[in-house]
């Protein structure tokens, strides 16, 4: 019996830390960022802990973006994120396919869904 809680214990603690590390770190957005002719930046702080200002665009220029804590739930960060271009908020998934871009998609409460990826400004 106690091989049996042991060897259970030393599974769910295997398990919790390959979760850990398929985590995304948010600390990884810190920077800036372009995505259709729009350039955001990432700084830690703010009122979610982490905040991403448009800095320059065609509009929204000084809009906060996150508007919600961002939260990791199955390996990816979610939380809610307000578009730069049109300004609606929506429930976002936020992906770090490599150290140069990160890739959302999400839907508004009312069904309006979009999809984009930030890359680094060099």
């Amino acid at each position: 019996m106690k091989k049996i809680l042991a060897a259970s214990a030393g599974f769910v603690l295997l398990i919790a830390a390959s979760s850990a590390a398929l985590a995304v770190d948010p600390s990884k957005m810190v920077g800036k960022w372009t995505w259709e002719g729009f350039v955001v930046e990432v700084t830690e702080g703010g009122e979610h802990g982490i905040s991403a200002k448009v800095i320059s665009g065609p509009k929204n220029v000084g809009m906060e973006m996150i508007q919600s804590k961002l939260e990791d739930k199955d390996g990816y960060i979610v939380g809610r994120i307000r578009h730069p271009a049109n300004g609606n908020i929506y429930n976002t998934k936020l992906t770090n396919p490599d150290p140069d871009s990160w890739a959302l998609e999400g839907c508004t409460d009312k069904g309006a869904c979009a999809k984009g990826v930030f890359k680094r400004v060099k």
